[in-house]
């Protein structure tokens, strides 16, 4: 069956047709195979640029000088988002991101090192692989004098990991609303499944404080460590249900000063998901509630050994770091058609999933969106080990491509 008519008929629920194949499109998926090394070694380049969280601009930068380079017309939005614009016929908007930052602090080593075939280094492919794509796909639609009906936001976004709280994204939305019709985020390399519904999470902080002491001299005094550990051990006893999938993530603790006192201050940060937004909400309330009772816990102890008193009360905060909202792409969605229809002529099978990603903003406005894998193969993400296998990778190229032109419209 000729590529334009899935392409066509992804907008028409991916009916059959017969029409001739566009040169255009088969010229864009020869474009993107034909440079499967190029585009890895710009993934290198990109990876070894440091984008800790809050700290992403060196590689925007970068990623300014490469879209540019693609022919778009690039600007730098006041929240560091890179938005590269490939101008339709009509002012409606289909925006192609990848996020900028990774969850490594500043210091972290980058340099990728290559080991059998893989590219080992943190970050390589969540997201240098999603980055890369981004500027392969609008120099592949460039190189094939590819021109759409919808206008084409090619935009390398902040925020998106931990405490980015989705900010870049939130931006975005908030600024094109108004024209902004399909969103697709790159995000890692998979192709096995399509992120279709957003998972809702909420990240917070704990702090505990009290009065701080000597180890010795001071002993019996409430400890705040000690009554975030009581709190923890009763939260994480807790349980949560199967369906609607829920969990908990205790990520950070931090207190005290060193071995011989007893610290005046403890903070834990909390990572709390769910497919509800109300099972998200009593998941909160429990966390709060074993903090208190931890506290409660501890004071009775300090009351036992004739320790406690106005002064050695412990006091406890809990605030809110951020919040990502539920939302799901319809069935009937011409954006799930044309993925179906790109999987389909690519040979691919995909399953849909729940995740949280930058698609999680668009959704939760009623704006369709998903997130996809741009190729190759991965594993180790979020963590020092993490690697990248760009075997195969086209696959993910092509698919990314297909689905943009499926809703964005070639014109004559």
């Amino acid at each position: 069956m000729a590529l334009t008519s899935f392409i066509q008929n992804a907008v028409r629920r991916a009916a059959a047709a017969d029409t001739p194949s566009d040169p255009r499109i088969a010229r864009v998926l020869e474009i993107l195979r034909t440079n499967v090394s190029a585009i890895t070694e710009e993934q290198i380049r990109i990876t070894e640029i440091p984008a800790p969280p809050f700290q992403e601009g060196a590689r925007a930068a970068y990623m300014k000088k490469l879209l540019s380079s693609g022919g778009l017309r690039v600007d730098t939005d006041a929240t560091g988002n890179v938005i590269g614009e490939w101008t339709g016929s009509s002012p409606e908007i289909v925006m192609l991101t990848a996020h900028l930052d990774t969850v490594f602090p500043a210091g972290t080593e980058v340099n990728v090192k290559r080991e059998s075939g893989r590219l080992l280094a943190p970050g390589i492919s969540d997201n240098g692989t999603g980055l890369a794509a981004l500027v392969a796909i609008s120099k592949a639609f460039r190189d094939a004098k590819i021109k759409t009906r919808k206008t084409i936001l090619f935009v390398a976004d902040v925020g998106e990991e931990g405490e980015g709280n989705l900010r870049g994204m939130r931006a975005l939305v908030d600024a094109y609303k108004k024209h902004l019709k399909y969103v697709i985020a790159l995000d890692g390399s998979a192709t096995e499944y399509v992120t279709t519904a957003a998972l809702a999470s909420r990240r917070v902080e704990v702090s505990i404080t009290g009065p701080g002491g000597h180890s010795w001299s001071d002993f019996g005094l409430p400890n705040p460590i000690h009554a975030l550990g009581r709190g923890i051990a009763r939260f994480v006893a807790a349980r949560v249900p199967e369906s609607p999938r829920t969990s908990f993530n205790i990520g950070e603790i931090q207190g005290g000063t060193s071995v011989n006192s007893i610290p005046s201050t403890a903070q834990m940060k909390v990572d709390l998901r769910s497919e509800s937004e109300a099972e998200l909400g009593q998941l909160e309330t429990q966390l709060r509630d074993a903090m208190k009772a931890g506290i409660d816990e501890e004071m009775a102890a300090a009351r036992e050994r004739g320790m406690a008193g106005g002064p050695a009360l412990l006091s406890l905060k809990v605030d809110v770091l951020g919040v990502r909202p539920a939302g799901e792409l319809p069935e009937d969605s011409p954006l799930l058609a044309a993925l179906v229809a790109a999987d389909n002529q690519l040979g691919n099978r995909s399953r849909r999933e729940r995740s949280s990603t930058d698609a999680n903003i668009p959704l939760s406005v009623g704006i369709p969106a998903i997130s996809l894998g741009a190729g190759g193969r991965s594993g180790g993400a979020h963590t020092l080990e993490e690697w990248y296998d760009p075997g195969g990778r086209e696959l993910g190229l092509q698919r990314v491509a297909l689905t943009v032109l499926g809703v964005a419209g070639l014109e004559p």
